[in-house]
């Protein structure tokens, strides 16, 4: 008896699957029979558990798992694989435990199917938490075992196919979900012939119109392409032939979502399309891939700028082949891909091509399954800190290929998002590197840190000991692994300045008291952390810094209790500021303190303390709250400079602005912004946001502006 005929009675009415008497025939090509027997026992056990369970289309469950393993089979996945692809949605869909599915099949079968499986368990505020979440889930299961996602990608890809019963709106959306994040993903991962199938059902699903359209534009241009293709691939053919060169010539039509992208991207119509056409030559070696290369280019003429060596420098997911466009016959473009045999099969099947079955166990071999970790590898660094939802969308910057290749001055290439900086080229290096970043060098010239990075170019990043992330980097990042760092960086240092903040607000208000918070029992401060709900005192003073817990009400319930009454003692001092107190101290942008300004400080919730003018006309609004005033003075500030904004108007004369420019940097004052608010015929009024050290320091400026001939008026700006 064969496999499939002792497994009949798990279908209704006795039929026969042919999904898995297909699936059982492909496995025997190439696992043992042993193998082939735990898959079927596989379909047994889940054949079971989803006995009853119908999908929209009204064919029993069952046969949703088989068809996933059926695609991952024509891969030749191992028996692991296999299993967890028919067992991957028992966990989420019946009520059968991980545990039982590791006593059955094993811990690793069990981790595969838990990694795919979606977090239905959890509640989540919405839709989009809880997509996220799962996919967050799925990627770091990924770190662990690359075989997650090939099972995931094999799950969507017949969810794909078998979407026409479904409503409209779920047919958008998991087509949206489908080009946005899973073709991506398999591109990364390098399984091409899986990305073109996703992103063509993936269209299809989207723009059922558009698909429509082009579908029959191109059709219709077909009458003549067979024999156009035909006629150039017997070309081709010919020419390798008289040079003696082995390989064989594939004629293709171009990808309609591609055709699609590349006509939105550019804003092009399909007639002005220039390279439809596409021709693959598979030959036995690189070196004859660069022989083949000159033999082509000898038969028709190459289009300037249109030639890609992939060979040498590989894509990121490992893909290697070298394109170039000619002009054909009668001027018309034609792409062609020359490859070996060997990188062909990478081109079809990526991480995939490289599977090997060992005694020891399954695994991946081969340079592309390398890149492939690495990329899953920084994931791990992009999740920590920030919601789920960042982290999808870190993640979706990260696999949308447009990438530059520099190198390291050591010769070593690095792969990074077209736009790029220097820092996230540091941050590509190492995270150390990108925090202790202070300068870089591009092609041995000294570049600023936010210049985006080109083609080719040689970067060596200069570090200092001691030296920490700009908070203002995060403004022109363009990694996930980048951006990430920044974050938990800044995470961490507000948490620590909130804290040191936050004692500090706590002791002055304790002053009113006359109490000293050194003094306090920590009996009493865990009283208070106790009845606040908070972990611990850490936490406490962090929400004080953060202004979400006021620090006089809290300095009220750490106050002894008296007899006689409420004690009220001497009023406390300000909190002096010096500005350097980094994240958590904010200078208003409406009225630019500096200084030896009279000042006023208010507690924002999650900000800390941001100072204003006394005299700031955005204090009205504020004034309601008086418990969340602070009195501050400033302190001595060695040094450092402050935004600060003045206004000019001035009479309109060519040069004027050069000269008043001029005359401001003469005070050793820097520009930092300059905007024009109004203009006539004969005057302009200016805008200048200026770095100063204190009023003295503006006063002068100030004065030196007044004395030049154009300027009609000059004054601080306020709000």
């Amino acid at each position: 008896m064969d496999y499939a005929s002792s497994i009949l009675g798990f279908l209704p009415g006795g039929r026969r699957s042919t999904g898995i008497s297909q699936l059982l025939d492909k496995l025997e090509a190439y696992l043992s029979p042993a193998q082939v027997e735990r898959v079927r026992e596989a379909y047994e056990f889940g054949a079971e558990k989803h006995r009853g369970q119908k999908r929209v289309s009204g064919e029993p469950y069952i046969t949703h798992p088989v068809a996933v393993a059926d695609i991952l089979a024509d891969l030749r996945l191992d028996a692991d694989t296999l299993v967890a692809a028919i067992l991957h949605d028992v966990i989420e869909d019946t009520p059968t435990a991980k545990a039982e599915i590791a006593s059955i099949f094993g811990q690793v079968v069990a981790e595969l199917v838990d990694g795919v499986s979606k977090l239905d368990q959890i509640q989540f505020k919405n839709r989009q938490e809880a997509q996220a979440e799962s996919f967050r889930k799925m990627l770091l299961a990924m770190v662990r075992d690359i075989r997650v996602i090939m099972v995931k990608l094999a799950d969507r890809m017949h969810n794909m196919r078998t979407l026409g019963v479904m409503p409209p709106v779920k047919r958008r959306r998991s087509a949206r979900e489908t080009l946005e994040i899973y073709a991506p993903i398999a591109e990364r991962l390098g399984l091409y012939a899986v990305k073109l199938e996703l992103e063509d059902l993936g269209f299809r699903a989207l723009y059922p119109y558009r698909y429509k359209v082009l579908e029959r534009e191109l059709k219709r241009a077909r009458g003549n392409q067979k024999e156009f293709i035909g006629k150039i691939a017997e070309t081709f053919k010919g020419a390798l032939k008289k040079a003696a060169l082995p390989g064989g010539v594939e004629g293709r039509e171009k990808h309609l979502y591609s055709i699609y992208k590349k006509m939105q991207n550019k804003k092009i119509s399909l007639n002005e399309m220039v390279d439809v056409y596409g021709f693959r030559i598979i030959v036995d070696s690189a070196d004859t891939c660069y022989r083949t290369l000159g033999l082509v280019h000898s038969v028709y003429k190459p289009m300037p700028g249109r030639f890609k060596d992939y060979i040498a420098i590989p894509r990121v997911n490992g893909y290697q082949s070298l394109h170039t466009t000619l002009f054909g016959p009668n001027g018309i473009p034609i792409e062609v891909q020359i490859r070996s045999e060997e990188m062909h099969r990478v081109a079809e099947s990526g991480i995939a091509a490289h599977w090997k079955y060992k005694s020891g166990g399954d695994t991946f071999g081969g340079i592309e399954h390398d890149r492939a970790r690495e990329w899953l590898a920084s994931l791990v660094q992009i999740q920590e800190g920030g919601s789920s939802e960042e982290f999808l969308e870190s993640v979706k910057v990260d696999l949308f290929p447009d990438k530059v290749y520099v190198f390291t001055p050591k010769g070593k290439i690095l792969r990074l998002p077209s736009g790029a900086t220097a820092v996230d080229f540091a941050y590509a290096i190492h995270t150390d590197v990108g925090n202790r970043c202070v300068a870089a060098k591009v092609d041995r010239r000294l570049v600023p840190l936010r210049t985006p990075l080109r083609n080719g170019q040689t970067v060596e990043i200069i570090t200092a000991k001691g030296a920490t992330p700009n908070p203002s980097w995060s403004t022109f990042l363009v990694t996930a692994k980048a951006r990430a760092a920044i974050r938990a960086y800044l995470k961490n240092l507000k948490r620590g300045e909130a804290l040191e903040l936050g004692k500090r607000l706590l002791s002055l208000a304790l002053e009113e008291f006359s109490l000293n918070l050194k003094k306090i029992p920590a009996a009493n401060i865990d009283a208070v952390v106790k009845e606040l709900k908070l972990k611990d005192a850490a936490e406490l003073y962090e929400k004080i810094g953060l202004g979400e817990r006021l620090a006089p009400l809290v300095a009220r319930r750490l106050q002894p209790a008296r007899d006689g009454g409420e004690h009220i003692g001497a009023r406390s001092g300000p909190l002096m500021i010096a500005g350097t107190e980094g994240l958590l101290v904010t200078y208003a942008r409406c009225c630019f303190p500096i200084p030896n300004d009279p000042i006023m400080a208010y507690l924002s919730a999650g900000r800390g303390v941001m100072i204003h003018r006394q005299n700031c006309g955005n204090l009205a609004e504020y004034r309601k709250q008086p418990e969340k005033w602070l009195s501050v003075a400033w302190e001595a500030t060695h040094g450092r400079t402050f935004s600060c904004e003045i206004q000019l108007e001035i009479n309109n004369r060519v040069g004027v602005l050069a000269a008043v420019a001029s005359s401001i940097a003469g005070t050793e004052t820097n520009i930092d912004q300059v905007s024009l608010e109004e203009r006539d015929v004969s005057s302009s009024s200016l805008k200048f946001q200026l770095q100063v050290r204190d009023r003295r320091h503006l006063a002068q400026v100030i004065k030196t502006i007044r004395r030049m001939p154009d300027v009609q008026r000059v004054f601080r700006t306020l709000a």
